[in-house]
């Protein structure tokens, strides 16, 4: 994983405390935000914007969240102890890269291949080697290398499917924007054996998953 230079650093240890001002964050998660580079995954023209706590447009009628969102999801993780996360929704790849400071595997899904193939580009040019993606879709999971410690979804949905619950290992942690009448609210779902226990924790916004892949 390729270090930031010192003024890169600057910028993203700004943007890690005020996110950190915003919305306590463990220690491992504000270091997470502050060692990933916003920059290589927002589009040419927004690059001004980085750093500020906006969602911005990638193009494909999808969006990288605002990084206080992405420090929100990935605290609401919990992620310490846990070694791999199956992500539904790789966008960007800025979740992705945040992640991959935390977990020793991270497994992306994205229906859409131009922004896969914009991603993947992007994991190399960095040197983030603990990432691996796959252009499907999400709701299907990726059985292959599941169970999975946590599962994070990065659209929202009107209820999670079954195969995302199976592939989640017992004691896991799986946290998705739910659609509820007219909002949506970030959820925490925690396996314990055939029993899941569910937790609502706040208000957001998210693009809704769709179904199948977008070539």
């Amino acid at each position: 994983m390729l270090a930031l230079d010192r003024i890169t650093a600057s910028k993203t240890a700004r943007l890690a405390n005020e996110c950190h001002q915003n919305f306590s964050l463990s220690d491992d998660v504000k270091d997470a935000i502050a060692k990933t580079n916003r920059e290589e995954f927002v589009p040419s023209g927004f690059k001004h914007n980085a750093y500020k706590l906006d969602a911005l447009p990638i193009g494909a009628a999808q969006y990288i969240s605002s990084p206080l969102t992405v420090a929100k999801m990935t605290q609401y993780l919990e992620p310490k102890g846990a070694d791999r996360v199956l992500e539904i929704g790789c966008g960007s790849g800025y979740q992705a890269a945040v992640l991959s400071h935390l977990f020793r595997g991270v497994f992306s899904i994205e229906r859409i291949e131009s922004l896969m193939l914009e991603a993947k580009k992007r994991f190399r040019d960095l040197n983030i080697n603990n990432v691996h993606t796959r252009t499907d879709d999400g709701q299907n999971g990726w059985i292959q290398y599941a169970p999975y410690d946590r599962i994070l979804l990065s659209a929202s949905t009107k209820e999670i499917p079954q195969k995302l619950f199976e592939q989640l290992a017992d004691g896991g942690i799986l946290v998705a924007p739910i659609e509820k009448a007219n909002k949506q609210v970030i959820t925490s779902f925690k396996k314990n054996g055939s029993s899941i226990k569910v937790s609502e924790l706040e208000s957001c916004l998210f693009v809704p998953i769709l179904n199948g892949i977008q070539k």
